[in-house]
């Protein structure tokens, strides 16, 4: 079968909460303390994966994580009734943003004619920094056919990799060679930057990709872009970015064009979307995808569509004749609470279906399934009181059992 675009989602985890700790994450922090509601969330995600394979896209899923984290608290040396403020951090369900959980440099691409990826380390991040273990456990099995795939474990501290967030690849077709762009962000401005260019160029040498790197505007992340797919994303021959996405645009602009002369790069002026209101309703966190019948979709988060300047850029891009020919609202506002829209949930990788364990691929009936153990297990509501005193969280963990025995993954306990 021909490569094709599979998104994978990270399934929203039973300790889904609001606990600000992700500095620079405007969202995050801005809600910090407010209650979490689990169940609700989790099945937003299900329901903006169904509407994906009602595009008739193919779809698969990642699993949440054990969480509390056992294991990094003990290499602590405490527990999670003693753990005090490290107690959030090993609690986060936050590795339900997939698009944080690796970079993917598709066959077509790379040197071996394998689909390489390499699991991001997040070290900017404590409550992100302990994923990598459990994320590459579900890639080496997800990705299991070495003829087919190579999975990599994280690019070595201190360099902070971020995953998918900071990558984009432009193509002629998803089974033709791209053209692949590492974005990073240079120390110094008013929060972290999350991706290091050392970072970035390591991954590109192991996928033996000849790729761009390119600086995001110190602005976009000072606005709250702490990923460069809040300020952009791409696909195939489109890219669409904010005015104020990139440090120096005309030159990457420029050397893009002179490697992919067909790219269609649709730049959405600041005066009609400004920074803060592209972060806010996450605009470019939206996921661009070529659908069955030709022409592109941009899935996109409701609170886009409910802001009447950016309702306005969307509606007349699908009026024209541009690349995008519908627009897909999805709810996700308990994703977007805690600073992560549509692209946040899911890891995109190009490759033949046939070639991956078939458990982490979905359809209408599985997502049923999915859908069923949430409603059954995941707790309706999580309080900042209640969320300091849970400790051991056995619900939690008896949640994320019942999920892995409905899919047949209990090996992932």
């Amino acid at each position: 079968m021909t490569p094709v675009e599979i998104n994978f989602d990270g399934i929203v985890g039973p300790t889904h909460n609001f606990a600000g700790l992700s500095l620079g994450n405007l969202a995050a922090t801005k809600n910090a303390g407010a209650s979490a509601f689990p169940r609700a969330a989790a099945l937003e995600g299900v329901v903006k994966m169904r509407a994906c394979v009602r595009l008739g896209l193919v779809q698969g899923i990642l699993l949440p994580h054990p969480r509390p984290n056992r294991r990094w608290l003990a290499d602590l040396g405490t527990d999670p009734r003693r753990a005090g403020r490290l107690w959030p951090q090993a609690a986060s369900a936050s590795a339900m943003w997939a698009a944080n959980a690796a970079t993917v440099s598709p066959a077509p691409d790379t040197a071996d004619g394998r689909c390489h990826l390499s699991v991001a380390n997040l070290v900017a991040m404590p409550h992100r920094s302990h994923e990598w273990p459990e994320t590459l456990r579900q890639l080496r099995l997800a990705f299991a056919d070495e003829s087919h795939f190579a999975v990599h474990g994280p690019v070595p501290p201190p360099f902070g990799d971020e995953g998918a967030a900071n990558h984009i690849r432009l193509c002629a077709r998803h089974d033709a060679p791209g053209v692949e762009v590492f974005v990073y962000g240079e120390p110094g401005g008013a929060f972290p930057a999350r991706q290091h260019v050392e970072a970035s160029a390591a991954v590109a040498r192991r996928h033996g990709v000849d790729a761009l790197f390119v600086q995001q505007s110190p602005e976009a992340i000072a606005a709250g872009a702490f990923h460069n797919d809040v300020v952009a994303v791409a696909n195939e021959t489109v890219l669409l970015a904010h005015e104020q996405a990139f440090a120096d645009k005309e030159r990457f602009y420029a050397e893009l064009r002179q490697r992919l002369p067909e790219v269609e790069i649709i730049e959405v002026p600041a005066a009609e979307v400004g920074l803060a209101e592209a972060v806010s309703t996450y605009l470019f966190n939206a996921q661009l995808v070529t659908l069955p019948e030709g022409g592109m979709a941009l899935i996109l988060p409701a609170e886009a569509m409910a802001t009447p300047g950016v309702r306005r850029w969307a509606e007349r891009q699908v009026a024209g004749n541009g690349p995008i020919r519908r627009l897909v609202p999805v709810d996700l506002r308990g994703s977007m609470a805690n600073g992560g829209g549509p692209a946040c949930l899911r890891l995109r990788v190009i490759c033949d279906p046939a070639t991956v364990d078939a458990r982490f691929l979905v359809d209408e009936a599985k997502l049923d399934r999915i859908a069923e153990v949430i409603a059954a297990h995941w707790p309706e509501r999580v309080g900042a009181e209640e969320f300091a005193t849970l400790g051991d969280w056995p619900e939690a963990e008896r949640a994320r059992r019942a999920l892995l025995e409905a899919l047949d993954l209990s090996r992932l306990a």
